[in-house]
């Protein structure tokens, strides 16, 4: 009877789509959705009807429709005029729906296309990026430099996507088999701790606004946290490729022997320092906001509640509250008079910072940096798969970061380390701001509160839609 159900909902759904497409004219359409109808769920064992239902909801929806639903079950808003108590109790996503949740914020999608082009580059191409896949969310230039971590009922994980290689998973014309690809992304997580992160709902810690909401008993709380350490070496790498150097405008002075790369930079119009980690820090924060929204969007397609925000402290998130109640993360962090927050640098073998202590100097890291885009898997490794005919051509003509090259960036990037006490100088080496939560929303408390329309049919429909897994 299941199968029935199963079938009758994929042809619906998927099937009726292509033919319609076929009967508009647009065979090569209705060949795809075909095609994926066939690779895309029926190899995922008791179906449920809402994954059916996200696979087919309509973009525009979800953006019109998306919303910070942050009412979850279990809830309670003691007083004020949106009074009200869950009668229900929390209730944690299903392995399946936070799994489909996590890929949406940061799984691997395929191969990037890289930039392709620079007419100052002829015949080469440029060599901008630090990863040869895809994710989710774009990165400025193809750095990314951000992983995923994220907490609930069970534990504290860290999910890395962003040096995996494209999907086996992925099947030709573009179609894949879901249920490898999360299958592949599932087995990827790591556990770093049991239980719930811990984060006092204290104005020091957490918005008092998300003291009743915020990572509550069944939500999973996703934190995005970026390698801001080494987004800047890449930044400098960007910048000496085409000709430009730094000068500390804090100290109002060049950096000591830049004289010497005269031939590779312009030394006389150098950029300023705090200019350079202002674009960095902006170009991670879109990275990191960007992964969020993609699961913002997801949320409205699964009919789950939560909201993306920034209403936790980051430093208490990753671990340098100072507090052992509250060890966060567990990242390290240090503390210096010229800084006017605690240091964050990484998690030991785990999420480490492209800086001292990780790294013995910042030649060193800067070299780490070249190895991950011309190494074995990197974007600039004429052996690397991906998307082009002519694979190792194309990679192999990327322009490349000699011994001159990495000295100079060396050379900024140490006198930056040796004059702040840390790298980058004037913003953090990692870097966390946006969250997104998930969880089951209580529609109760919307019907009481609110008119019709505060939440979708997906919404609606989530016990139905879900009970099946």
């Amino acid at each position: 009877m299941y199968e029935i159900t199963r079938q009758r909902m994929l042809g619906a759904a998927m099937m009726g789509t292509g033919a319609l497409l076929g009967a508009c004219g647009l065979q090569a359409s209705s060949v795809s959705v075909k095609h994926k109808a066939a690779m895309l769920l029926d190899r995922i064992p008791n179906l449920p009807p809402g994954l059916v239902e996200a696979t087919n909801f309509p973009l525009i929806e979800a953006i019109h429709g998306r919303r910070s639903r942050r009412f979850a079950r279990g809830a309670s808003i003691p007083g004020g005029p949106l009074a009200y108590t869950s009668k229900h109790a929390p209730a944690p996503l299903t392995e399946l729906e936070q799994t489909l949740l996590l890929t949406t914020v940061s799984g691997n999608t395929g191969w990037s296309n890289l930039i392709p082009h620079n007419r100052f580059y002829e015949p080469k191409i440029p060599n901008y990026a630090g990863a040869a896949g895809g994710r989710t969310f774009p990165s400025a230039a193809g750095f990314h430099t951000s992983e995923i971590f994220f907490t609930d009922d069970n534990g504290s994980y860290f999910f890395p996507t962003r040096d995996m290689a494209s999907p086996a998973a992925n099947e030709d014309f573009g179609a894949k088999d879901l249920a490898a690809f999360l299958a592949e992304h599932r087995s990827r997580i790591v556990k770093l701790a049991d239980g719930r992160l811990n984060i006092p709902a204290s104005p020091s810690h957490m918005e008092m606004h998300n003291e009743w909401c915020a990572n509550v008993p069944g939500s999973t709380l996703i934190v995005p946290v970026a390698d801001l350490a080494q987004h800047s070496i890449l930044s400098l790498c960007y910048l000496v490729q085409n000709g430009a150097c730094i000068f500390d405008d804090v100290n109002k002075r060049p950096i000591p022997g830049i004289e010497r790369f005269r031939e590779i930079v312009d030394i006389d119009n150098p950029y300023p320092l705090t200019v350079v980690d202002q674009m960095s820090l902006t170009e991670v924060s879109v990275e990191i906001s960007t992964a969020c929204y993609a699961g913002a969007l997801m949320l409205q397609a699964m009919g789950l509640g939560g909201w993306m925000y920034n209403g936790i402290n980051p430093i208490s998130v990753l671990g340098g509250s100072g507090d052992p109640e509250v060890p966060g993360l567990g990242f390290r962090s240090d503390t210096d008079k010229r800084w006017p927050l605690p240091n964050v640098t990484g998690l030991e073998g785990v999420f480490e910072a492209h800086c001292p202590p990780h790294f013995g100097d910042m030649r060193k890291a800067v070299q780490s940096v070249v190895e991950r885009k011309y190494g074995a898997g990197g974007p600039f490794n004429a052996n690397t798969p991906g998307p082009y005919k002519d694979n190792t051509g194309v990679r192999g003509s990327a322009a490349s970061h000699n011994d001159v090259f990495v000295d100079c960036v060396a050379t900024m990037a140490q006198y930056i380390y040796d004059q702040f006490g840390r790298f980058p100088a004037t913003v953090p080496s990692v870097f966390a701001l946006m969250y997104l939560q998930a969880h089951q929303l209580d529609t109760d408390f919307y019907d009481k509160h609110f008119s019709p329309g505060a939440y979708l049919n997906t919404h609606a429909a989530y016990d139905r839609n879900w009970a099946q897994q």
